[in-house]
Parts: structure tokens; C-alpha cells; sequence
């Protein structure tokens, strides 16, 4: 058995959050790796996987702001690495990297880093992160594994793209869809286009919004934007996405769903997911999960998108291109043999990317390696 501590620092929920819960919810597939998770900060993962039974290990808040919070922290980890429940860290992304690799360092464990983005080696956090090389990088997609040598060039990358529970239902009773539309007020003969992500500029919200204001004269088309808004430059950005919709004269037929939990139920009910990116993700989890639900999507041609996306299940417009992305949708409304080609296509593409099996197997054999030439390189 392979015990894993996976260290997370963030407040906020979005693709890490969902990660790590499918590591948890999936763990029956890989039965030879023993998931366990560290907190800094309560929140909606926390109360999920307090509410499944899972052991958290809180180490109570961090700030960088706040040098003791950083060390109360770091003896509490190392305090818990003593025991000897632990065969391999990993950490998710710079912050937790930050703030723990130096007390995962002195205990002497097997150290990965699991990179879910672009490393931009100017930002200030990546530099200091750089300090502290990982044994391993496990990059969630071609595009990000590129960018971690800009850091720690010497270290080797394995590529694992996240697992994606196959489980959930791609579809719903036709009755139970149209009550879903009904409790927002769409016709049942409405086409619905869905975009699920929290509410911040790289995921182009304003774009989509931009895209359908070209749209407006065009009959028969809703919207509906599920995602909250979590930090304070959100809930801003919140207040500008709604007054566009209303000054675009689009305002009643694009309907604000805030925090969902109930996503691939409003796939299953939606007709096509958009997503117009402005800055590379490096990997959009929501992409595979609209694929997984038999949705044609559209979004932007760069980053891990053109890794999920393909012509066969997709349309790839040119970032931050409304024009294109009008054109794009007005296609799609316009031709229902078009949607269902592209649609059934998807739940194939998601399954050969994000088999959680196969995902599940291929990080319990990189961290197994990883450990096993640490404990080689020591003797």
C-alpha cells in the first residue's frame, strides 16, 4: 500500500478542489494507493469530504503575509510525517509548494509536485517555489508539463491528466431535464447554452457575453452561467458581467446560476457548453465534463484546451475572439445534425483522457517510481 498526503493551500473550489475529491471518491480503482489529504482553510472541500467520511488533516490557516502561520503550519505537517503514515507528499500547485516542501524536505520524504497550470517563472510565489526542486512533476497536460522546466529544469515531468468519474450521468430523464429548465424559466424548446466556471476574466465571461450580444436578434437561444463568485474582485466583476448583459439587451435570456452542485445534472439539461477562454488553462476540467455529457463545445485554441477539444467534438475559436465565437454558436444553432455529431463524440474523447482507472493507475505507478528512486539514490 502506497500512502499519499496530498497538501492543498487554497480557500476557494474550483478544478484542484475537484481533483482531489475524485482521488478521494475514486480511490476503489486503485486500491494499491492510500489517498490522504492536508487543509490549510475550511471550506466547501472540507465539508464535502467531512460529510463522506474522509480524515482531513487541518493545518490550520496560512498567510505568506503572516510568517508564524507559515511555521505553526510546518511543525504541525512535520509533527504528522513523524508518525510514519506517509510514504509520499504531494503538492498541488505553488502555494502549498511554498509554504511545505521545506518541512517535507527535512522529513526526509519522496516529494511531487502536482502542477495544474502554467508556470510563469516571473511571478514572485513560482521564484520562491523554484528553491525547492520536487523529486517528480506530475503536469496535468502536455501544456503545462512545458512550462515546468521554466522552474526546475533539472526535474523530471510525467504527464497525467485528471481523472473524470464515468459514472455520472451524461443523461436524465426527459422529465426530470424539462423540470430543470422549467425551475429557471427556459421553454422547453429553448437551446440552452451552458457555461460552468467560477466567475474570473481568464475563463471569458465577457467574451461569451460580448458573443451573444451579436446574437440578440437571433430567436429561440438561453444562457445560463453556473459558478460563483470567491474572492472580492469577483463578486466586482460579478456586478460588471450582469450590467454588460443588460446593456448588450440580453439580460433576460442569460440567467447568473451562482455555486452549483448540481453540474452534470445542468449538462444533461443544456444543449451546448461555451467557454471562450482569454488566458490559457492548463487543462479545463469543465471541458471534459461537457464532452463527458455529450455537449459540442466551443472555446479557445490554446493552452490544455487543444488537448481536450477536437474538431471531431468541438469548435476552437481564436482567444478572445467574440466574432468567432458568435459565428461559432450561430452554427451550431442553426444545424442540429451538426450538435449531435459533435456531441456524440464527446463522451469517447473524455473516456480516452480522463479514465479514472487508467489516470488513477498511471499516478500510483509515477509516485511508486518516485519513491522507490529516492529510497535508491539514499542507500
Amino acid at each position: 500500500m502506497l500512502r499519499v498526503l496530498h497538501l492543498n493551500a487554497g480557500n476557494l473550489f474550483g478544478g484542484i478542489e475537484t481533483y482531489l475529491l475524485t482521488l478521494l471518491h475514486q480511490r476503489h480503482l486503485c486500491p494499491a494507493m492510500e489517498p490522504h489529504l492536508g487543509l490549510c482553510f475550511a471550506g466547501r472541500l472540507e465539508q464535502e469530504l467531512r460529510a463522506a467520511g474522509d480524515n482531513v488533516l487541518d493545518l490550520g490557516p496560512v498567510r505568506l503575509s503572516r510568517p508564524w502561520t507559515v511555521l505553526r503550519a510546518r511543525r504541525r505537517l512535520r509533527r504528522f510525517l513523524a508518525s510514519g503514515a506517509i510514504d509520499v507528499v504531494v503538492t498541488h500547485g505553488p502555494w502549498p509548494h511554498v509554504v511545505f516542501a521545506p518541512a517535507i524536505r527535512r522529513a526526509g520524504l519522496p516529494l511531487v509536485n502536482c502542477l495544474h497550470g502554467w508556470l510563469d517563472s516571473r511571478r514572485w510565489l513560482n521564484r520562491v517555489a523554484a528553491r525547492t526542486p520536487p523529486d517528480h512533476v506530475a503536469a496535468n497536460s502536455r501544456f503545462t508539463a512545458d512550462s515546468a522546466a521554466l522552474l526546475w529544469p533539472r526535474v523530471p515531468v510525467t504527464v497525467i491528466y485528471p481523472p473524470l468519474p464515468l459514472t455520472e450521468e451524461a443523461t436524465i430523464p426527459e422529465e426530470a431535464r424539462q423540470r430543470l429548465r422549467a425551475s429557471f424559466g427556459t421553454a422547453p424548446d429553448a437551446l440552452v447554452i451552458l457555461m460552468a466556471a467560477r466567475i474570473e476574466p481568464l475563463k471569458g465571461h465577457a467574451v461569451l457575453l460580448e458573443a451573444l450580444g451579436r446574437l440578440r436578434g437571433q430567436p429561440g437561444w438561453e444562457c445560463w452561467i453556473a459558478g460563483a463568485a470567491q474572492r472580492r474582485e469577483e463578486e466586482q466583476g460579478l456586478a460588471e458581467l450582469r450590467a454588460d448583459a443588460q446593456r448588450r439587451g440580453i439580460a433576460e435570456r442569460v440567467r447568473f446560476l451562482g455555486q452549483r452542485a448540481d453540474v452534470p445534472a445542468l449538462m444533461a439539461a443544456a444543449d451546448l457548453y461555451c467557454q471562450p477562454n482569454v488566458q490559457p488553462e492548463g487543462f479545463g476540467l469543465a471541458l471534459a465534463e461537457a464532452l463527458r455529457a455529450g455537449l459540442p463545445v466551443v472555446t479557445s485554441r490554446f493552452g490544455g484546451a487543444v488537448e481536450i477539444v477536437t474538431d471531431d467534438c468541438g469548435i476552437l475559436c481564436p482567444p478572445g475572439d467574440s466574432a468567432a465565437v458568435a459565428q461559432a454558436l450561430r452554427a451550431l444553432m442553426a444545424d442540429p445534425s451538426l450538435r449531435q455529431r459533435l456531441g456524440q463524440a464527446g463522451p469517447a474523447r473524455a473516456r480516452t483522457l480522463c479514465n479514472p482507472a487508467e489516470q488513477l493507475a498511471r499516478l500510483y505507478q509515477t509516485l511508486a517510481a518516485v519513491r522507490h528512486s529516492v529510497r535508491t539514490s539514499r542507500r
